[in-house]
């Protein structure tokens, strides 16, 4: 990665203990996004909220009108540094991964991608769009080691 990514601001907010151990990996993923996309010439920040499925359904209720947990929510600002906020759901990303028969960090590694992707502005409420943010991600994967969690 370029010597330039300390302009990437990336904030942590615990709301549980048991997310200690992915930090790094969770802000590894947002920095390689962002050296993928090659912006690391810029400055940018983005918080990231790591939370548990109470506090996420109440996110996905008042922003979303959804009354129930989601894995991941990007709450992008209109902002040339401040690209917005990201929250993880620690219960909901683990149900789904035991589910779907995947490792618990490549499928956050995902959602990571995913979350950051819609803070850049990529987003899936058209066919044509979500297929371009898929591509995204199944590329950005492939690079980190992670096959096509779409098949």
């Amino acid at each position: 990665m370029s010597q330039n990514d300390d302009l990437l601001t990336i904030d942590v907010s615990l709301d549980d203990n048991v997310w200690s151990e992915h930090i790094n990996l969770i802000k590894e993923t947002v920095r390689f996004v962002f050296y993928f996309k090659n912006l690391t010439n810029q400055p940018f920040e983005i918080s990231i909220l790591l939370t548990r499925d109470q506090r996420m359904q109440e996110l996905n209720k008042a922003y979303r009108g959804f009354d129930k947990p989601t894995n991941v929510l990007s709450f992008p600002q209109n902002d040339d540094v401040l690209l917005g906020d990201i929250a993880l759901a620690h219960e909901t990303i683990s149900i789904e991964a035991k589910d779907q028969n995947k490792i618990f960090e490549e499928h956050l590694t995902h959602l990571c991608i995913h979350g950051t992707l819609h803070l850049l502005g990529y987003d899936h409420e058209t066919e044509s769009d979500a297929k371009e943010m898929e591509a995204l991600e199944i590329e950005i994967l492939k690079k980190l080691g992670i096959k096509n969690p779409y098949i």
